[in-house]
């Protein structure tokens, strides 16, 4: 048996340019366009799906409220006609209930199929039709124009029947057309199924009633111009809700990543849920707009955060995917998602921590600082909610170090654009050090220091270092009135920690340890260090467990990172 030669294959010269151009048909390929096709991806199928939910139960109720109007009506009317009686009542009662089951199942299911909607789509629009089709043959054969097809005036009732019937199947492509999410293609199909079922309907009048012959080429050729006007109508709306939906997915979109849900906004920007398309990673990207930044200089303030946390790997310092500019100037960096809680609402909704939690959670944020002074940058806005403990790669109660939208290099000759002043003042009052609150330029890493050390207070106490009514109040107690010592405040607060904590909480930067590195080893010596183990930690997240991406804008006792990015 012989085989048949194979086919030649078609190996490209390397040196000759790329091409979209088949060389075999001399045709381009298809364009793989954004519309509703598998072409678009399934996050764009997923945006899809949602869109077509909210229409469809618009729809549903759209036609289910005058459907029940009319059922009361007809329910309390003793003189209806034989039409609207009888098996018309039964099936117009079937239509209204149909549509209220599919509205009811529209609403309770948020996450239906595009494959499901589809059917219910069929099955809301199949019904009217089947509804008005009925009305219409019950108008020519069981109304008005059958008694009259021998009088003078069956032209006129024609005319009006047909007017009826017109003005019925005109709103029902209509709203196929402008509400439902399609391709033109696909809407022009149905439309033009929709408008065929009254076309062929209407002669079925002549077969009967002579008389009316001569006047339904008329009456058909109106009801058609009139069903034309309709699905043009409904065409040109399909197509641009099409573009309209994919302009609004393309929009969505940074790059290579997809947008979900925005999950908080502040003075800095905006933070958002998403995905990368390929990876299907959950991340977090944060934004700034132009029209946010009001001058370049905050621009500068947001793109210098992304570069000086881009070149830290510490492990407790939160990561960066990527970053760069939009065509309408809006930057945006992506960092790791951090299903977890931030130390200040971690404090605030179960109290004080545990001396040997906090000492745990302090040591990793001492690791972190160490890489970032250990080449010049300086954090300047260490607070609890710059501090998420959350799980990674198995470990729970992993401290991530975030925000370093203040930061500020030392000793690397980078003077130039400085983005502060002399004399400004920028932080969080309550866990700013002395010189920092002052203003002055020439801080160091001491001062970071100064800010841990209030953070450390706030976990061991539940409250920063100073309350005050005022934030100038509050930076004048930090550079002139003595620390209330932790343990008068919290009892179960170890000698040792509280001696640490108010060495970092020295108004004289020379008094207080001279680098973070003495920090942790002051820390690690620690009666209580080393005695909140891997067990413990995972037992609390248990019964306290972490956030699926994207749940925490729905549960407020599981915030993420979005308090302190924005």
């Amino acid at each position: 048996m012989k085989h048949p030669p194979p086919l030649p294959v078609h190996r490209p010269d390397p040196r000759t340019p790329l091409s979209l151009t088949d060389p075999r048909s001399g045709r381009r390929p298809p364009r793989c366009r954004v519309a509703m096709s598998l072409c678009a991806g399934s996050a764009f199928q997923g945006a899809l799906s949602s869109l077509l939910r909210r229409r469809l139960l618009f729809v549903a109720l759209l036609t289910l409220a005058p459907s029940v109007i009319f059922f009361v009506r007809n329910r309390l009317d003793t003189n209806l006609p034989p039409h609207l009686s009888g098996f018309g009542l039964v099936f117009y009662s079937g239509v209204a209930l149909v549509t209220a089951l599919m509205a009811g199942i529209l609403w309770r299911c948020k996450h239906l199929t595009l494959r499901h909607l589809r059917l219910i789509e069929l099955i809301i629009f199949g019904s009217l039709a089947a509804f008005f089709a009925w009305l219409q043959y019950r108008d020519f054969n069981h109304g008005p124009l059958l008694e009259a097809s021998r009088c003078e005036q069956a032209p006129l009732i024609l005319k009006h029947a047909v007017g009826n019937t017109s003005t019925r199947w005109f709103f029902l492509i209509v709203l196929y057309g402008v509400f439902i999410p399609n391709t033109w293609r696909r809407c022009l199909l149905v439309s033009l199924g929709l408008a065929l079922t009254p076309l062929i309907l209407t002669p079925l009048a002549a077969s009967r009633d002579g008389p009316l012959e001569p006047e339904m080429r008329f009456a058909l050729l109106d009801l058609a111009i009139f069903l034309s006007m309709a699905i043009a109508i409904a065409v040109f709306g399909s197509h641009r809700l099409q573009l309209l939906q994919a302009q609004a997915f393309e929009a969505q979109q940074l790059g290579q990543y997809r947008l979900g849900k925005r999950l908080g906004s502040g003075g800095m920007g905006e933070v958002y849920l998403a995905e990368h398309l390929l990876l299907r990673r959950p991340c977090a990207v944060k934004l700034i707009r132009p029209e946010q930044a009001g001058d370049p200089t905050t621009l500068q303030r947001f793109e210098r955060e992304v570069q000086a946390m881009a070149t830290l790997t510490h492990w407790n310092t939160v990561e960066i995917y990527d970053y760069g500019h939009v065509d309408d100037g809006t930057f945006y960096y992506v960092m790791e998602y951090l299903p977890g809680q931030n130390l200040e609402q971690l404090v605030t909704h179960y109290g004080p921590l545990p001396p040997a939690r906090a000492i745990h959670l302090l040591r990793q944020v001492c690791g972190a600082l160490r890489e970032a002074h250990n080449i010049g940058l300086l954090h300047r806005d260490i607070k609890p909610s710059n501090i998420i403990a959350c799980e990674r790669g198995g470990v729970f109660d992993v401290a991530k170090l975030l925000d370093f939208g203040l930061v500020q290099e030392t000793g690397l000759g980078k003077n130039d654009g400085r983005l502060t002043q002399h004399g400004t003042v920028i932080g969080s009052p309550p866990y700013m050090s002395p010189e920092q609150a002052a203003g002055k330029s020439d801080i160091d890493a001491r001062s970071d220091i100064y800010s841990l050390g209030a953070v450390a207070y706030f976990l061991l106490t539940g409250q920063p270092p100073f309350v005050r009514e005022t934030a100038m109040m509050m930076l004048m107690a930090h550079a002139y009135e003595p620390v209330v010592p932790p343990a008068q405040l919290c009892s179960n607060v170890p000698d040792d920690l509280q001696a640490v904590v108010l060495r970092c909480l020295e108004k004289d930067p020379a008094r207080r340890f001279p680098d973070v590195h003495s920090l942790e080893q002051a820390l690690a010596s620690c009666a209580a260090a080393d005695q909140w183990t891997a067990e413990q930690a995972a037992l609390w997240w248990h019964v306290h467990p972490l956030p699926a991406p994207g749940e925490s804008e729905l549960r407020p006792d599981v915030p993420t990172q979005v308090a302190a990015m924005t």
